[in-house]
C-alpha cells in the first residue's frame, strides 16, 4: 500500500492544504467551549446581556470560519484523492496490458476486474477520509486534553485515562479487522467471477436448461459474502458503543468531579460545562475517528491487494534489437521455423506441445489439424509470443521470438483468434486497430479479401456502420470476417488464422483461402481448422494428437501415411472404401475449379454422392 502513495506525488499542494484547513477548523472548534464558558460565567452570571451578543457573534463567526475552513478542505482533499485514483487506475490498466497470457490466465479475469474497479473506489475513500480526518480527530482529540489541563488539572486526569481506553478499542478492533476486509473481497472476487462467467454465458445455460443450478451456485457464494461481511460488519459495529460507553462513563465521572469542585468554589459552572463540551467533542471525533479507521482498514486491504498485482512481473522479456529490422533477404531463410518446440502451461502438470519442428517458408500456406486439445491454437500462440516456448526456439526471419521487442515481432503478424470479437465504434474504428493509418482504399481491399464486402455493403452508413459491444449486432459468420479484414489491413508477413472461418459456408470459405493465395505480399498463412476441406489444398499439413506432430505432408501424402489424418477426414466424408486407402473413392469431384459468377467455389472440394448431408458441420 505504501508504493501506491507514490501516486499522490503530483498532488502534494493538495495533501498539505487538505489537512491544514482541517486543523485551522479544529483549532477554531477547539475555541468555541471557553468563549460559552466566558458567556456564562461573565455574561449570564453578572447579567451583562451585551457581552453574551458579543460572544453569541464571535461563536457565529468561529462557525463561518470552520465552515469555510471545512469546505477548502473538503475541496483540496476531493481533488487529491479522484486525481490519486485516476492515475492508479490507468497505470493499473497499463501493467495488466503489458502482462503476457500465462500471468493473466494465472490471476484471472474477474480478479483483475474487481482490482480496477470495487479495490482503487476504496483506497479512494480511503486517502479522501485520511486526507480530511486523519489529523483533525486526534488533534481534536489531544488538543480537548490539553484545554482541559488549562482549566482544571485534576478534572482534566479523566481525559488522560479515557483517551488511552478509546485508543486500545480502536486500534484493536483495527488490527482485527484488516485481514478480515481481505477476505470480504476475496469472497467478492468470487462472486464476480460467477456473475461474469453466467452473463457471458447466458445463452449456453438458458439453452441447456441450467438456470437453477446457476442460480443456487451464486447463491451459496452470494451466502458467503454475505456471512463474512457481517462477521467483520459486526467487529466494526462493536467499535461505537464501546466508545460511547468509555466516554459517557467519563461524562459521567467528570460531572461527579466538577460539581463536587463548584460546590467548594474551585471551578465555575462555566468551566465545567466548558469541559463537558471537550469531552463530547472527543466523543464525536472518536466516533468519526472509528469511522475512518474502518474505512482506512478497507481501504489498506484493497490497496495491498492492488499492489500485490503491480508486484506481479511479466514473465516474457525481451533483448534490444534493431528495431525495424526488414527480413532477410536470402530467400533460404524460412520466414518462421520451430525447432524442436515444447510448451508447458503454468502450475499444468503435463506438455501442452511436445518436439515440434518444422519450418514455413514466404507464400507457404500451412494447415494446422487434430482433435480437441491437441494443442493447435497453442502452437500458433507462439508465433506471436503470446506464451514463451519453455523448450526449444520459435524463429521468425531467422530470429529467436524471444530477442524482438514485442511490438516489432507482433507488427509482422496478423492474427484472428478463435473467438471474433469487435468492439463498441465503427467498422472503420474496428479496422484501423489493424493499422492506424489504414487508407480507405487499404480497408476495402482488406474486406474484399476477406469477403466481407458485403457486410459493409448492407449498411447504410458503410464504413461508418455502428458496431456494438462484442460485435452482438453481426452474425457469427460476418463478425470472423471482419475481424479477417481487421488482419488483412496491416498485410502481414505472417497471417494466422485460428479456425476464424468456423462460421462460414464451404463456397465463402473457399473463396477466402483463394483470395489469400493471390494476396500480392504472399504472407506465410496458418490456417488452423477442424474441417479437412479448409487444409486440404495447403503446402503443408501438421497433424497434432496430444501435442506432437504425428503427421506432415500433403493432403495426399497424409491420406495414405496418417492414421489420424485419415480418421479425421473419413469421420467428415463417409468412406465406401477406407480398408482399401481410397477415400477419395467416396466422393465426386466437381472439377479442379467450379466457378459460380467468377469466384472460385469449390476448387475441387467435396460433394457428397448420394444428397448425403454435410456430416462435418451438421
Amino acid at each position: 500500500m505504501k508504493k501506491l502513495l507514490a501516486y499522490l506525488k503530483d498532488y502534494k499542494k493538495e495533501t498539505v492544504l487538505a489537512p491544514l484547513f482541517k486543523m485551522l477548523e479544529a483549532t477554531f472548534e477547539l475555541l468555541v467551549p471557553l468563549v460559552v464558558a466566558a458567556m456564562i460565567d461573565v455574561g449570564i452570571a453578572g447579567g451583562d446581556r451585551p457581552y453574551v451578543v458579543r460572544m453569541g457573534l464571535i461563536m457565529v463567526a468561529l462557525g463561518i470560519v470552520g465552515l469555510v475552513c471545512s469546505i477548502t478542505a473538503q475541496y483540496f482533499s476531493a481533488k487529491a484523492a479522484v486525481g490519486f485514483a485516476t492515475k492508479l487506475r490507468h497505470s493499473l490498466f497499463a501493467h495488466i496490458q503489458g502482462l503476457s497470457f500465462s500471468e493473466v490466465d494465472d490471476i484471472g479475469t474477474s480478479t483483475l476486474m474487481t482490482r480496477m474497479t470495487s479495490d482503487i473506489n476504496q483506497v479512494q475513500s480511503g486517502v479522501n477520509l485520511v486526507l480530511r480526518l486523519f489529523l483533525r480527530s486526534p488533534f481534536i482529540v489531544f488538543g480537548a486534553m490539553v484545554m482541559a489541563f488549562t482549566i482544571d488539572v485534576k478534572a482534566a486526569l479523566i481525559f488522560v485515562v479515557a483517551i488511552p481506553l478509546l485508543s486500545v478499542v480502536v486500534f484493536g478492533i483495527m488490527l482485527i479487522s484488516i485481514p478480515l476486509y481481505k477476505k470480504v473481497q476475496e469472497r467478492l472476487d468470487r462472486v464476480l467471477g460467477i456473475t461474469r462467467e453466467n452473463l457471458a454465458g447466458v445463452r449456453v445455460i438458458r439453452a441447456f436448461h441450467r438456470e437453477e443450478e446457476e442460480q443456487e451456485h451464486f447463491e451459496t457464494a452470494n451466502r458467503e459474502l454475505t456471512r463474512m461481511q457481517n462477521f467483520v460488519g459486526r467487529i466494526s459495529a462493536f467499535m461505537n458503543p464501546v466508545t460511547y460507553v468509555i466516554v459517557n462513563g467519563a461524562l459521567i465521572v467528570l460531572l461527579y468531579t466538577g460539581a463536587v469542585r463548584v460546590d467548594a468554589g474551585i471551578l465555575t459552572q462555566g468551566q465545567v460545562v466548558a469541559l463537558v463540551n471537550y469531552m463530547s467533542q472527543i466523543l464525536v471525533e472518536l466516533v468519526k475517528l472509528a469511522n475512518l479507521i474502518i474505512t482506512v482498514t478497507k481501504a489498506v486491504a484493497c490497496g495491498n491487494r492492488v499492489q500485490s498485482v503491480f508486484e506481479i512481473q511479466n514473465s516474457q522479456h525481451s533483448e534490444s534489437v534493431e528495431s525495424g529490422k526488414d527480413s532477410p533477404a536470402d530467400t533460404d531463410v524460412p520466414v518462421v521455423e520451430f525447432k524442436n518446440v515444447s510448451l508447458t502451461y503454468k502450475n499444468a502438470g503435463d506438455k501442452s506441445l511436445d518436439g515440434i519442428s518444422f519450418t514455413a517458408s514466404r507464400g507457404e500456406t500451412i494447415g494446422i489439424i487434430g482433435g480437441t486439445g491437441s494443442g493447435k491454437t497453442s502452437l500458433v500462440h507462439l508465433i506471436p509470443r503470446f506464451y514463451d516456448a519453455t523448450e526449444g526456439q520459435v524463429l521468425v526471419d531467422g530470429q529467436d521470438v524471444r530477442d524482438y521487442p514485442i511490438s516489432e515481432l507482433r507488427r509482422k503478424v496478423g492474427i484472428v483468434l478463435q473467438k471474433a470479437v469487435l468492439f463498441k465504434g465503427t467498422i472503420r474504428e474496428n479496422l484501423l486497430w489493424g493499422k492506424e493509418d489504414a487508407t480507405e482504399e487499404e480497408m476495402r481491399e482488406a474486406l474484399t479479401v476477406a469477403q466481407a464486402t458485403e457486410v459493409v455493403a448492407s449498411k447504410a452508413e458503410g464504413l461508418d456502420a455502428p458496431v456494438s459491444q462484442g460485435g452482438k449486432n453481426f452474425s457469427g459468420g460476418q463478425k470472423q470476417r471482419l475481424t479477417i479484414a481487421r488482419a488483412l489491413v496491416r498485410k502481414p508477413e505472417i497471417l494466422i488464422l485460428d479456425d476464424s472461418a468456423s462460421a462460414l459456408d464451404y463456397a465463402t470459405d473457399a473463396r477466402l483461402r483463394k483470395a489469400i493465395r493471390e494476396m500480392k505480399d504472399s504472407p506465410v498463412v496458418f490456417v488452423v481448422s477442424q474441417r479437412t476441406s479448409s487444409i486440404r489444398y495447403a503446402d503443408k499439413i501438421l497433424v497434432l494428437e496430444d501435442g506432437e506432430v504425428v503427421g506432415m505432408g500433403t493432403h495426399d501424402q497424409l491420406l495414405k501415411n496418417c492414421e489420424v489424418y485419415r480418421e479425421i477426414y473419413d469421420s467428415q466424408y463417409q468412406t465406401k472404401n477406407v480398408g482399401a486407402g481410397k477415400p477419395e473413392d467416396s466422393v465426386e469431384y466437381a472439377g479442379a475449379v467450379n466457378k459460380a459468377g467468377g469466384a472460385e467455389t469449390g476448387a475441387g472440394e467435396e460433394i457428397k454422392t448420394g444428397g448425403e448431408a454435410d456430416g462435418a458441420e451438421k
